[in-house]
């Protein structure tokens, strides 16, 4: 029998007796996306996957992201991405500094991201604790949480999210092998424009979607006001009583709500211990089909 276990914390929630390699019932898939509506975050345990497989679990969410950096993709799967520290022959198998900043995948795109779908092959271990670990933030609770004063003033505006901003920040981190994007990959990703205060298709809550990595501007208010006012939310939304830390274990199907959520990756493991982790990005076309 399907069971889930809230977290207890911001968000989460552990999902056991499913298997995601097999094709599930449609019942099951509603379930999953009320949950994830619900608890942010689910973790599916002790999964077995081939990457296919992976991909035939997320696609049933919505279109698959195939990444503009066009890097580090699965062999003849272009829709999954391997995030690894691991070399083969002396080359990295997978985009190795994945994380190390606050953000919401996609939200730099016209078309923004409903989840990620990661699987946990192989994760790095110091002292019997899981490294590597990735924290999230509630984005329904920050937005409660924000003066009303605020949350009159911004409402009806909107951010300007920035595919290369993100780029940039984690090129200038220590070890970081990332090539600069080309012309061509940044005409790709333009900066756009989304409201700061998205509401949820799944539950039709008001949410802050506003993150440190691609956020640069309110567009409707001059650039030091601006400035000074994501500083503020930046910091807001990262309040403890918002968060969660995922702890990874080997096998684990984790799979977030990319609309109400922001997450980090710690960066906490040495290049000598291995981290293979396969992902899919899903994007929100079933609920915003004119932006497509």
């Amino acid at each position: 029998m399907l069971t889930i276990t809230p977290s207890g914390e911001g968000l989460g929630a552990r999902v056991e007796n499913l298997d995601l390699s097999q094709p599930l019932a449609q019942e099951h898939y509603k379930t999953i996306e009320a949950w994830l509506g619900k608890y942010g975050v689910l973790c599916f345990t002790k999964q077995v996957l081939t990457a296919l497989q992976l991909k035939q679990f997320s696609e049933k969410f919505g279109t698959l992201e195939i990444n503009v950096a066009n890097v580090h993709q699965e062999p003849g799967l272009p829709e999954v991405m391997i995030l690894s520290n691991k070399l083969v022959d002396g080359k990295p198998i997978g985009l190795g500094d994945a994380g190390q900043d606050w953000h919401t995948d996609m939200s730099y795109s016209k078309m923004i991201a409903f989840t990620n779908v990661l699987h946990g092959i192989e994760i790095p271990q110091r002292d019997g604790k899981p490294l590597g670990n990735t924290e999230f933030s509630n984005m329904r609770a920050a937005y409660l949480a924000l003066p009303d004063p605020m949350k009159t003033r911004l409402q009806g505006m909107t951010v300007l999210h920035d595919f290369n901003k993100f780029w940039e920040n984690m090129r200038k981190q220590p070890g970081s092998k990332r090539a600069p994007l080309t012309e061509a990959q940044r005409l790709a990703k333009p900066p756009v424009s989304h409201p700061i205060f998205l509401t949820h298709p799944i539950t039709g809550d008001p949410v802050l979607y506003a993150n440190p990595g691609y956020s640069i501007k309110i567009n409707e208010l001059p650039q030091e006001e601006s400035s000074l006012i994501l500083s503020f939310l930046f910091e807001h939304q990262l309040q403890p009583q918002f968060r969660y830390r995922h702890r990874w274990t080997q096998g684990d199907v984790l799979m977030w709500d990319n609309m109400g959520t922001i997450h980090n990756a710690i960066a906490d493991y040495l290049p000598t211990e291995a981290r293979l982790i396969k992902r899919c990005q899903v994007m929100a076309d079933r609920y915003f089909p004119e932006a497509a």
